[in-house]
C-alpha cells in the first residue's frame, strides 16, 4: 500500500512540476525576469513557509537550533539547485515545454538518482547504498526502470532534434517565441546537472526531518522543514540574477507598469509559483513512503517529463512535424510511462 501511495504522490508532484510554466505564458508586457522572480517569491518563500506552518510543529525553532553544518550544506545545495531552477526556466523559454524539460530532466534524473546512493556508500551514511541496490532483486528492477527511463528520455530528445531539422525558424517561433536550440541546449544541460542538487539538499537536511518527527510531525510531511532551507538557497540565486537582468534590461518598472494587466500578472505569477512548490510538497509525501532513493527521484522526474510532453502536444509545440517525428515523441512518452511502472514494481519487491 505504501508503494502505491508513493507512486500516487510522486505522480501528483510530477503533474504540478510539468504544468507550472503554463501560467507564465499568460503574463503580458512584463519581461521574463520580472515574471520569474514574482512567481519565485511564492514558490521559494511564501508557500513553503505556509506548508511548514500547517504541518510541522515549531518548524522555525528546528531550523534555528539545528547544527551549523547541517544548515550550511542544506542551504549550499539549495544555492546550487537555484542555478538549475533558473536555467530550467530559461530552457522552457528557448526550447518549449517538451524539449526543454526532456533534455534538462534526463541529466537531472540520472545524476539525482544515482549519486546519493553512491555518496552514502562512500561516506558510510545510513540509507540505500549503491551496493545494496545492485545486490537486491528489487534494486535491480529499479535500476532496469532507470535504464528504460533514460531510453525514453533519449527518444524525446531525438524527436526534438528531428523537429529542429524539419521546421523553419518562423514555424518554430509560432509556438515558442524565443526558440533557440543552441542557447536552449546550453541552459538545459546546466539545469540538468545543478537541479539534481535538490536531492542532495534533502540528504544534507535529513536531521531536521528527524527532529520534526520526534516533535510529533506526521512523517508524511517531515521534509517540509528541509524544503524551507533548500529553497532559501534557491531564492538567493534566482533573486540576484533577476535583479541583475532588471538592472541591465531596465525592467524594474515592470512591477508597477500600468500598461500591463498588473492584477492578472501577479495572479498568474502566484499560481505558477504555488503550482511549482506543490511538486516538492507531494515529492516529500512520496519520498516518505518510498524512501529518498533512486526510485523516488526517477519516478518524480519521469512523471514530470510525461506531463510536460503532453502539454507540449496540447499547445501544438510539435505542429508541422512529420508523422515519424510525432511517433518518436509519443513513443518516448510511452517508454517513460513503462519505466515508472517498472520502478514501482521494483520498489514493491524491495
Amino acid at each position: 500500500m505504501g508503494s502505491i501511495l508513493g507512486l500516487f504522490f510522486h505522480s501528483l508532484g510530477g503533474f504540478a512540476s510539468g504544468s507550472f510554466y503554463i501560467p507564465y505564458r499568460k503574463i503580458q508586457v512584463w519581461s521574463w525576469e520580472s515574471a520569474w522572480i514574482v512567481g519565485g517569491v511564492f514558490s521559494w518563500l511564501i508557500v513553503p513557509i505556509l506548508a511548514a506552518w500547517l504541518t510541522i510543529p515549531d518548524f522555525m525553532n528546528i531550523i534555528q537550533t539545528i547544527d551549523s553544518d547541517t544548515f550550511f550544506w542544506t542551504f549550499a545545495f539549495g544555492v546550487l539547485w537555484g542555478i538549475g531552477g533558473l536555467t530550467f526556466g530559461l530552457a522552457m523559454r528557448y526550447l518549449g515545454m517538451s524539449l526543454g524539460m526532456s533534455i534538462a530532466l534526463s541529466l537531472c534524473s540520472i545524476f539525482g538518482a544515482l549519486v546519493p546512493p553512491i555518496y552514502r556508500e562512500v561516506a558510510g551514511i545510513k540509507g540505500d547504498t549503491i551496493s545494496q541496490i545492485i545486490g537486491s532483486t528489487g534494486g535491480q528492477v529499479v535500476l532496469l526502470g532507470i535504464v528504460v527511463c533514460v531510453f525514453g528520455i533519449f527518444l524525446c530528445g531525438k524527436a526534438g532534434m528531428m523537429k529542429e531539422g524539419e521546421l523553419s525558424q518562423e514555424q518554430k517561433q509560432e509556438t515558442i517565441k524565443e526558440f533557440s536550440l543552441t542557447k536552449g541546449l546550453i541552459v538545459a544541460t546546466i539545469s540538468g546537472l545543478c537541479s539534481a542538487c535538490f536531492n542532495f539538499g534533502l540528504e544534507a537536511g535529513k536531521d531536521m526531518a528527524d527532529v520534526a518527527v520526534a516533535k510529533g510531525c506526521d512523517p508524511l510531511f517531515q521534509n517540509n522543514v528541509i524544503f524551507i532551507v533548500v529553497l532559501w538557497g534557491g531564492f538567493l540565486t534566482n533573486f540576484v540574477y533577476c535583479m541583475y537582468l532588471n538592472f541591465s534590461n531596465k525592467t524594474f518598472g515592470d512591477y508597477l507598469n500600468t500598461s500591463a494587466p498588473l492584477r492578472m500578472n501577479y495572479l498568474f505569477a502566484a499560481v505558477a509559483g504555488t503550482t511549482w512548490f506543490l511538486q516538492f510538497f507531494f515529492y516529500g509525501m512520496g519520498e516518505s513512503k518510498l524512501g529518498n532513493g533512486a526510485s523516488s527521484w526517477i519516478l518524480h522526474m519521469a512523471t514530470i517529463i510525461i506531463t510536460s510532453n503532453f502539454w507540449g502536444l496540447y499547445f501544438k509545440e510539435w505542429k508541422g512535424v512529420s508523422s515519424k517525428t510525432m511517433r518518436t515523441v509519443i513513443g518516448g512518452i510511452v517508454v517513460i510511462l513503462i519505466s515508472v511502472i517498472i520502478v514501482g514494481i521494483g520498489n514493491s519487491i524491495k
